[in-house]
């Protein structure tokens, strides 16, 4: 065994802001400061689980149809939110041992007593959030050149110029010092994905009962290689759906003790999560088929034809968007904030004295420029973060929650939750691979449509 790297040890009275328990961790004191309710926690975790992928949930559906689709849904919510609330349980259960974990891969490290998975967690986890945040200055830009275009179809903009006006507009907003300081942001952004998903079911009912609409086909391929690949990418699009990768820092903004408030939280989220993801995956599969897009909206708005759903209702779906993407950028910086503000920072001053205002101004800088340089450079970055999230999400949500759970609480090997938490695991183990395989495979695929600093985003 490779000696433990050092992780936050605190006694459940203190709380990660008081810098007495440890100095030296300014993003603990900072970044992850704990002053949160539970419905802060809800709003947390509802904007870094539901996002504009809803629109993504139809496309699942049509690999695998009518079915094993609203099967394999309803099986990743309910594995998810149980996964989730294991990992809430470790928390708690370290906590009342006086050993308050507020970084995934401490808790990692901690309980399976192994230096290697302290840089696996991190390292994934950092991929996984950095790509999440990449993901959306493109998505965003993307937002901005749609209606730009829609009023100047002939305008002389392109799209690296939309990603660099949502690139200075999350310099500003990342200078919101703490987790704890985005609560009302991600409350709006509660909001906002409620709004535009039920602008979109609207869209789709309208769509699928229009005469303009494309001839209703749920069938699926022909050759039974291609369903499998087609099944198994959908079930990899579900994992990154429902994946977030961040709840024990999400955690780690409650006040303490903690124990039972995420709970509530998880239970806010997830009633927001069954009627946007059900009534969106729904409503837009039986509008178009097996000819829905990765985007339901590009069938809303074809580029050939007329427009399946009002201007209006269009245009007030991507300003919604568009102003989600903006607290979901903002959400999946915060673990890179905290890793760099860990060592930058001083927790012996206040949060915005001088010695912490100036690096934290310069290094937030340079991390929203480098991840906006990256989305103007990489246009088919959907594409990737498909791989990312069937090598990420599937084992830092669908795995790791119930080894740790297995190894931190030590259920009796007589009890069916033991076992059922090693079929869930196994399942999903295999699940991960042949997903990352076949969204590697769709990789190569549409690697001929590939242009760095295109004026296409490769859906």
């Amino acid at each position: 065994m490779s000696e433990k790297p050092p992780y936050v040890s605190l006694h459940v009275e203190e709380s990660p802001s008081n810098a007495k328990s440890n100095p030296a961790d300014a993003g603990a004191a900072f970044v992850l400061e704990s002053k949160g309710t539970w419905y802060h926690a809800g709003f947390h975790l509802t904007t870094a689980i539901v996002g504009p992928t809803v629109l993504a949930l139809p496309y699942a559906l049509r690999g695998m149809g009518w079915g094993p689709g609203l099967l394999s849904l309803t099986v990743a919510f309910l594995v998810t939110y149980y996964n989730y609330m294991l990992m809430s349980k470790v928390l708690d259960h370290c906590e009342s041992k006086g050993r308050r974990h507020i970084r995934f891969r401490e808790l990692a490290a901690d309980i399976l007593g192994s230096g290697w998975m302290y840089y696996f967690v991190v390292t994934v986890q950092a991929t996984i959030n950095t790509g999440v945040s990449i993901g959306s200055i493109l998505l965003a830009g993307d937002c901005l050149e749609i209606m730009y275009t829609d009023l100047y179809p002939d305008g002389p903009l392109k799209l690296y110029h939309f990603i660099i006006i949502v690139t200075v507009v999350l310099i500003l907003l990342s200078q919101l010092p703490s987790f704890h300081s985005l609560r009302y942001i991600n409350l709006a952004s509660l909001v906002l994905c409620l709004a535009y998903t039920l602008l979109v079911v609207i869209g789709c009912i309208r769509a699928g009962a229009s005469r303009d609409a494309p001839p209703k086909n749920y069938s699926l391929s022909s050759s039974k290689f291609n369903r499998a690949f087609d099944a198994f990418s959908s079930m990899s699009i579900l994992a990154s759906v429902f994946g977030n990768g961040i709840l024990p820092e999400i955690q780690a903004t409650l006040a303490p003790p903690a124990a039972g408030k995420m709970e509530k939280g998880l239970r806010l989220c997830y009633v927001v999560i069954f009627f946007t993801f059900y009534s969106a995956a729904i409503s837009g599969y039986w509008a178009f088929g097996n000819q829905v897009n990765s985007n339901v909206l590009k069938n809303l708005m074809p580029d050939s034809g007329p427009s399946l759903a009002p201007t209006w209702l269009l245009g007030l779906v991507v300003v919604f968007v568009l102003l989600q993407l903006f607290a979901i950028g903002l959400i999946y910086s915060q673990v890179a904030y905290e890793i760099m503000e860990k060592n930058s920072a001083d927790s012996t001053q206040g949060m915005f004295s001088k010695r912490n205002l100036i690096p934290r101004l310069i290094l937030r800088t340079l991390y929203v420029i480098f991840c906006g340089f990256m989305a103007a450079m990489l246009p088919f970055f959907g594409d990737i973060i498909a791989v990312v999230g069937a090598l990420g999400f599937i084992p830092l949500d669908f795995i790791l929650p119930l080894l740790l759970y297995n190894m931190a609480l030590r259920p009796s090997k007589t009890k069916a939750t033991f076992w059922f938490n090693i079929v869930i695991m196994v399942t999903f183990t295999g699940v991960g691979i042949i997903g990352a395989y076949s969204s590697v495979r769709k990789l190569v695929l549409d690697a001929n449509q590939f242009k760095l600093f295109s004026n296409d985003v490769v859906g």
